[in-house]
């Protein structure tokens, strides 16, 4: 690639393992490893307000490249409380990023060799949008995550039989 090394980020629901936000970039830091976060909550929830990630929680495994520290404020997702897993300790936290990010590597990235970080973003971004869709996954009663969230929140909208 005549653009060196590209970071790709990823933000993976753990209920549903759908992928809700992806940043591909020349610099990964870790203002770069929240846009997915932040990504997930505009396309979820409308916006990264004070209040919009009230009750969630972000899980991190420490990565190699980006720690675990706090950030400068203002915090860029605020309200946002996040949370180290200890991953040595119970690695299942992590399964359902891991398994994507294996995915994604098998399936877009490995084998591959692109011109610029543009073509990585779009091959990646073609990936999310299929990995969510069409692609059925086991774990889910081989629904797509889409299907798992939509499933999901036709349930919570039924009243309750008394």
């Amino acid at each position: 690639m005549d653009d060196g090394w590209v970071w790709v980020f990823a933000a993976v629901e753990h209920w549903n393992a759908e992928c809700v936000g992806v940043h591909v970039c020349k610099k990964g830091d870790r203002f770069a490893a929240l846009q997915p976060i932040a990504m997930g909550l505009t396309r979820l929830y409308g916006g990264t307000g004070a209040e919009t990630a009230r009750g969630l929680s972000r899980r991190m495994d420490h990565g190699t490249r980006v720690p675990l520290r706090p950030l400068p404020a203002p915090d860029p997702v605020p309200g946002d409380h996040p949370r180290a897993s200890p991953s040595w300790k119970n690695p299942r936290p992590h399964g359902v990023a891991e398994r994507f990010n294996r995915t994604l590597k098998e399936q877009v990235i490995h084998g591959r060799t692109f011109p610029n970080v543009e073509e990585v973003r779009a091959a990646v971004t073609d990936f999310v949008h299929t990995y969510n869709h069409p692609w059925r996954l086991e774990q889910l009663g081989f629904l797509t995550p889409a299907e798992a969230r939509t499933n999901h929140a036709s349930t919570e909208a039924k009243p309750k039989a008394a």
